[in-house]
């Protein structure tokens, strides 16, 4: 939506978006108009890379087709300021889209002023205001070195994938590095053999000076790897006597942690609220516009002195001056480079904001973290008792924390990603001494397993991403984003398998032996690597070592930061990166062979036939193949969501050859299932309903669960159909999630606002779906008559542009800097090329 042109103001102020804008604009006087360009305005052309490498990687912008109305409105308010503020955010993407204004408004240097803040408060716009800058055009080349590269990679590198593994697949340089971390987890889990043991955990009683029995509960330093070890072991302490050995008390403090930068937020908000980070960065987003929190993308730990100062009386007022420590946090990533101040509420004072219940719960962390991160240190006192067991080798052992004094902890305690079990983490111990006799209650020999690799969640592979230096703050979320778009990660729960394990129990000097099942290997918003992203990664890792390095990726975006910072010319780093690069698509797509994951599992006993898998055109499948005669067409079968072409055996492939299966009659009618293009499905009277991830084996599936899954399908088409007709089988009014709308011969029509859906008649409804066709029509015929007259002005604009558009790397005068020379955003090319400059 463009916005409207108001009566004529002095001063123009131009923000990226809408809610920036309206909290802004309560800021400034009458003299200032606050507008949205609504993100960035252009971008590179789709066509010819959009990127003319014969001019020095001069990339070729075009403004976005849903901008263009923005841009004339935007034009419209320009001619009628004095002056223009672009105040776009602070970072590199920030300076661009304030370059990319200047540009396409036709911006005068000496009416514009780009201003920056990193919070949206009174007291930060004034400052601003009365600050202005220019455009920071190293910025805009750090960021453009970005884009361009990026678009280089993207655009030459995918058609390879294409022709060498599968259509339609795609490629980037930082999504690459991100799914070989997932893939090589994987196979690092597929390697993985569980070995059992067992662990001993006693329960002991211990009496007090007062007489008073306290529970204590330790665990043996050993674990045997044996049944019958723990058997002897457990059959040693009936009867035995048990003793305090040492008492060992140990003080330590705990620091808080630094204020939150975007990863670590991303990974906190992930841990404690449960947000993607997609999520986080959309709910931080807006607490930023309405002026709640500081700017959310940012490498910096730093806190302004102001923030620190209302933070101190917010501890003292509630907690006292001995909550109290002021403390300064430095950056530790080098290539920290986005805004001068970590994410902090804009008044650390305030508890709470209003607004939706995640922007609450965010805004909650933000406060305490950055209130605890000026708070004393918490106190805490260890103690560890070991406990002799009489004519043993072995000891059992416990420890517990005691908090003397809880310092930061009384208002923040940070999350990690460590899986270990609740029962591992230190109690409370009962008062105890050294020889203190202990009488056992209980004991318990449990066969555990050895724990595979955790897969990553999106909070761990941001912090993996953040420890490697791949990726800034502001390409985590998207990055996180793309990998699961475009097919090569799933992000789900998996509900693990149920797994049998040995107990010796030994309770009133009785011993029971006993076995149990426990769920085993349930996961939550784990991100899963799909098939299709171990082949891609392979091939890549074979043909295009480079571009899933972790070392190299890591320099590059240092070769970002040398440009941001002037030391390094763009358009060099690029040519000196594209060389080599656009040499490897070369050979690769010569010489290389199609990759498609193919393995060979055996032959079939019955047929004689050669089973193999590989990446079909619709994912992973198994074939059966007489490679002897080429005239008999191979049959194939897809396989279900838990299996891997790197893992299933020749027995679980011949099994799939089984599907369909027909499972028998169902209301006179097949019930079969099968695998489709989708994953496991039931079919009955033409109609499907898919099986339940996770619980659903198209293989084991029985006729009376299928029936199951068919009428709890029926249920929810039910409740989906508003309306249906008789007279016109094919026609249906159906609930949708935007609203009610018509099914007509496999299309689907609008049912207008301000009708009622229930009480459409057969009739209302075609006529409804002719009116929509028609509509369609004219607007095709619009769109057509458009296209012809913008070709016609783009072939005169071209003439027109080849004769007075200037070079983009003129010299711009002695003052200017090497880095500039080359640049298509030097100060002197920006303004010489205005007048003559078409979009």
């Amino acid at each position: 939506m463009a916005p409207k042109a108001k009566e004529k103001a002095k001063n123009l102020v131009i923000v990226e978006s809408p809610a920036k804008a309206k909290t802004i604009e309560k800021f400034l006087g009458n003299d200032y108009l606050v507008k949205s360009s609504y993100g960035h305005i252009r971008d590179l052309e789709k066509k010819d890379f959009g990127i003319d490498k014969s001019d020095n990687y001069k990339p070729k912008y075009v403004v976005s087709s849903d901008k263009k109305e923005v841009v004339k409105e935007l034009k419209k308010l320009v001619d009628n300021s004095e002056l223009v503020w672009l105040a776009a955010d602070e970072d590199r993407e920030g300076e661009a889209i304030a370059w990319h204004l200047a540009e396409v408004l036709d911006l005068k240097e000496e009416n514009t002023r780009r201003i920056v803040f990193h919070e949206i408060t009174k007291k930060a716009i004034t400052n601003a205001i009365e600050n202005p800058r220019q455009i920071n055009y190293n910025l805009v080349n750090a960021q453009q070195a970005r884009r361009v590269l990026d678009r280089l990679v993207g655009f030459e590198l995918s058609p390879v994938l294409w022709k060498k593994v599968k259509p339609s697949l795609s490629a980037g340089r930082v999504q690459s590095v991100a799914v070989r971390l997932l893939v090589e987890r994987e196979r690092e889990i597929f390697e993985f053999s569980p070995k059992s043991s067992f662990r001993v955990k006693a329960i002991f009683n211990v009496t007090s000076q007062q007489n008073k029995v306290y529970e204590m509960t330790a665990e043996l330093n050993h674990r045997f790897k044996t049944e019958e070890e723990a058997q002897k072991f457990v059959e040693h302490c009936t009867g035995s006597n048990f003793t305090v050995n040492k008492v060992t008390k140990k003080p330590y403090r705990k620091t808080p942690a630094a204020p939150f930068t975007t990863s670590t937020l991303q990974q906190e908000a992930a841990r404690k609220l449960g947000f993607s980070v997609s999520q986080t960065m959309s709910v931080a987003q807006r607490l930023y516009e309405a002026g709640k929190i500081t700017y959310m993308r940012t490498d910096s730990v730093n806190l302004a002195g102001d923030a620190v100062n209302a933070a101190v009386e917010r501890i003292k007022e509630d907690m006292g001056d001995k909550y109290v420590k002021v403390r300064k946090y430095s950056t530790k990533s080098k290539g920290a480079q986005e805004a001068h101040e970590a994410i902090r509420p804009t008044n650390p004072g305030k508890e709470s904001v209003g607004g939706n219940d995640r922007e609450k719960r965010l805004y909650d962390l933000i406060y305490k973290r950055t209130l605890a991160s000026q708070m004393s240190d918490a106190s805490i006192e260890k103690t560890s008792v070991e406990i002799d067991v009489e004519g043993s080798q072995y000891n059992f052992q416990a420890t517990g924390e005691v908090i003397l004094f809880d310092g930061f902890l009384k208002v923040y305690i940070e999350s990690n990603d460590n899986e270990r079990e609740e029962e591992d983490a230190p109690g409370f111990l009962p008062p105890i001494k050294e020889n203190d006799p202990l009488i056992l209650k209980s004991l318990q020999a449990r066969e555990r397993w050895t724990q595979k690799p955790p897969r990553y969640g999106e909070a761990a592979l941001v912090r993996k991403l953040e420890e490697l230096g791949i990726g800034r703050p502001s390409t985590y979320a998207p990055t996180i984003n793309t990998i699961q778009q475009r097919g090569y990660v799933v992000k789900e729960d998996r509900p693990g398998t149920p797994r049998e394990y040995r107990v010796i129990e030994l309770v009133d000097n009785k011993i029971k032996t006993d076995k149990r099942v426990e769920n085993s290997g349930a996961e939550r918003s784990k991100l899963f690597p799909t098939d299709i992203a171990m082949v891609v990664n392979d091939f890549l890792i074979k043909y295009f070592p480079d571009i899933v390095s972790y070392d190299f990726t890591a320099k590059v975006e240092k070769e970002f930061d040398r440009i941001a910072v002037g030391d390094v010319v763009w358009n060099e780093a690029i040519h000196n990166f594209y060389v080599p690069f656009n040499k490897q698509v070369e050979e690769t797509l010569e010489k290389s062979e199609r990759n498609r994951g193919e393995r060979i599992l055996g032959t079939d006993p019955k047929t004689g036939k050669v089973v193999s898998v590989r990446i079909g055109r619709y994912g992973p499948m198994a074939q059966l193949s007489n490679p002897e005669d080429e005239e008999e067409k191979p049959r194939f079968a897809s396989l279900t969501r838990e299996q891997h072409l790197e893992t299933i055996t020749l027995e679980e492939a011949l099994k799939l050859f089984e599907l369909p299966r027909d499972l028998g009659l169902y209301e006179d009618k097949k019930v079969v299932v099968g695998v489709g293009r989708f994953g496991p499905y039931v079919r009955h009277d033409g109609k499907f309903a898919s099986l339940k991830k996770g619980v659903d084996d198209p293989l084991e599936i029985t006729l009376e669960r299928a029936i199951h899954l068919i009428e709890e399908k029926r249920e929810r088409d039910n409740k989906k159909i508003v309306k249906s007709f008789k007279n016109v089988p094919e026609l249906q009014i159906l609930r949708g999630r935007w609203g009610p709308y018509i099914s007509y011969d496999k299309k689907n029509f609008k049912v207008p606002k301000d009708v009622e859906a229930s009480e459409l008649s057969a009739d209302d409804c075609l006529e409804i779906i002719e009116k929509s066709k028609s509509s369609v029509g004219t607007k095709k015929s619009k769109a057509k008559s458009s296209t012809a007259k913008k070709s016609t002005a783009k072939k005169s604009e071209t003439k027109k542009g080849t004769a007075t558009k200037k070079s983009a790397t003129k010299k711009s005068g002695t003052s200017t800097k090497s880095s500039a020379k080359k640049s298509s955003t030097t100060k002197s090319s920006t303004k010489k090329s205005r007048s003559s400059k078409k979009e």
